[in-house]
């Protein structure tokens, strides 16, 4: 092996959070070094946001003629998907998001990265392929993470497809079963299903999206599965006959159904990056996973001068928490041993699906084994929504009881993108109900609905410490 390189920051992984580090412990004038094993480019643009996006736009346009009718409007001839056309589209613009990230790494400086798979042979130092050691003062883990799934479906062959590889797809197939109706599956397999793919969602545990509070779980289990073939809880086996791919379900009754798909798409997770990094040759403690053990407030893993950030650490697998993260990270890399707290913003968690999802500050699941007040407005009756015949789903608002402050919403409806992010700004400029409902509601608008949701929250509040004053 060739003489070690030396640098005061080593970067594993050259995805959102890694060139969020890089580029914060450069900010903070130390040397970096980012080292990438695979394509550059991010998760996010090359198999992640931005492409999923660009499939269900036109999902969403060729939908739209649906609610022609109810206008009064008349399309003459029907709507004629091109899978072709589509996905050629998606792949060209697919691609130039991916340049745009590119040039961005093409203009670091050459010696601020190295190509090849990085691992661990002791806390600072690393050796990347056969020949290259490098000697860090501190190192910062950024390696993304890879779709999981049982791996008996790797019998499946080239039928078996996750996120990873449906963006190549020349034309769009006849079938797809979606397994998973996270927030994955269910972008992917409703966008299919508006574009004339015959496709059915399989889960396991009831649950839907992102979604945790039972009442929203239910609406959206109703709301897709009167729009495409959707089994929240099913028992299914999985197989391949003549080419295609096989699912038995059974009902109740333990009677068998099949159902035969041209592909099987794997939306059950994804898992982290972390086997092959030798963590075995370092000091750092880890879960059963695998996965160091670290601080969420400054992203260390114990007391040694490692960092991981984004979908390594598997925390909150979205964009913009691996763009924070890796600046929290790289920032206290380039500081160490002086690690301080990273600022956070309110979390924020969205499904482009139709309805839309959003979950805002954790919603219902963060507020498990504490007191809170729901407020609550369905969309069915809600002004703006009927007139777009967009009305369905509900909204939730979680309050605390003692000072009234909002502490987070859970959504299923029109604008959820919208709304959940003046829920977050709310949320992280620590408002309680009543400043919320102090600004202003243009009529008519979707946000009426919030306002309406707000409402019933602080009323409910009221009517709690009027009880409590009688008691």
């Amino acid at each position: 092996m060739s003489p070690a390189l030396t640098t005061d920051v080593a970067i594993i992984g050259a995805g959102t959070a890694g060139l969020a580090a890089y580029r914060a412990a450069r900010a903070a004038g130390r040397k970096a070094l980012l080292i990438e094993a695979g394509l550059h480019g991010t998760t996010c643009a090359r198999v992640g946001c931005m492409p999923s996006k660009l499939l269900i736009a036109p999902a969403e346009a060729a939908h739209a003629v649906e609610r022609f009718p109810a206008f009064g409007l008349r399309l003459d001839g029907r709507v004629t998907v091109d899978g072709r056309a589509v996905m050629e589209r998606v792949r060209r613009e697919r691609d130039r998001f991916v340049g745009f990230v590119l040039e961005g790494v093409d203009a670091m400086p050459a010696g601020d990265k190295l190509a090849g798979p990085a691992r661990f042979v002791a806390d600072t130092r690393l050796a990347v392929g056969a020949e290259v050691s490098v000697d860090a003062r501190a190192i910062v883990i950024a390696t993304g993470s890879s779709p999981s799934f049982p791996p008996a479906w790797r019998a499946l062959g080239p039928r078996l497809v996750t996120n990873e590889e449906v963006f190549e797809w020349i034309d769009l197939p006849r079938s797809v079963a979606v397994f998973g109706p996270g927030v994955i599956g269910l972008e992917l397999g409703q966008a299919l299903h508006r574009l004339g793919v015959r496709i059915k969602v399989y889960g396991r545990s009831g649950s839907i999206g992102s979604l945790t509070d039972p009442a929203l779980i239910d609406e959206a289990t109703r709301v897709f599965g009167a729009e495409f073939a959707l089994a929240t809880r099913a028992d299914v086996e999985v197989s391949a006959e003549g080419g295609d791919v096989i699912v038995t379900e059974r009902d109740a009754a333990g009677n068998p159904r099949r159902e035969r798909f041209e592909f099987l798409l794997a939306a059950t997770g994804r898992r982290p990056n972390v086997a092959g990094l030798g963590l075995e040759h370092t000091t750092l403690a880890r879960d059963t996973a695998g996965i160091p053990l670290f601080d969420r407030d400054t992203l260390q893993c114990g007391d040694a001068p490692v960092f991981i950030a984004g979908d390594a650490n598997d925390d909150v697998p979205l964009l913009h928490e691996a763009a924070d993260e890796g600046r929290i990270a790289g920032d206290n890399a380039a500081h160490y041993p002086d690690v301080r707290v990273g600022a956070r913003r309110a979390a924020l968690s969205i499904v482009f699906t139709d309805p839309q999802i959003a979950i805002v500050g954790g919603g219902y699941a963060a507020l498990a084994g504490r007191e809170f007040v729901t407020g609550e407005v369905s969309f069915h009756n809600q002004g703006r929504a009927r007139v777009m015949q967009r009305n369905r789903g509900r909204l939730h608002v979680y309050a605390d009881p003692a000072s009234g402050a909002l502490l987070g919403a859970e959504m299923l409806g029109p604008d959820a993108e919208h709304l959940g992010h003046l829920l977050a700004w709310a949320l992280q400029l620590d408002l309680t109900i009543a400043e919320v409902l102090r600004l202003p509601f243009y009529h008519p608008v979707v946000e009426e609905g919030l306002r309406t949701a707000l409402r019933d929250a602080q009323a409910k509040l009221g009517d709690l410490a009027r009880r409590r004053h009688v008691a």
